[in-house]
């Protein structure tokens, strides 16, 4: 994988958590070995430990709120028939 991309995905993770919590400071520094660390500000304390990017990603769509997903009312019934099915 390029490095731009790796880059580029990191980034975007940190750019949704940004808009989840509307905190706008959150920095992601990337170190010499390609790894990837996320603080609350510029040159601030890391959150994690430099991760690689899949971990990174993973942990930084863990934190802040989530965004509730939109669900239609055709799947929510079709769950709720799913759910009498598997009840005896």
């Amino acid at each position: 994988m390029a490095t731009g991309v790796r880059s580029t995905r990191a980034s975007a993770a940190v750019e949704r958590l940004k808009e989840r919590t509307g905190h706008k400071g959150y920095s992601m520094t990337r170190t010499g070995e390609g790894l990837f660390s996320l603080s609350e500000k510029p040159g601030g304390p890391a959150l994690c430990p430099p991760l690689e990017l899949d971990a990174f990603v993973e942990f930084v769509n863990k934190l802040g709120p989530q965004k509730v997903q939109r669900i239609s009312k055709n799947d929510a019934a079709f769950e709720k028939q799913l759910v009498k099915k598997k009840s005896p």
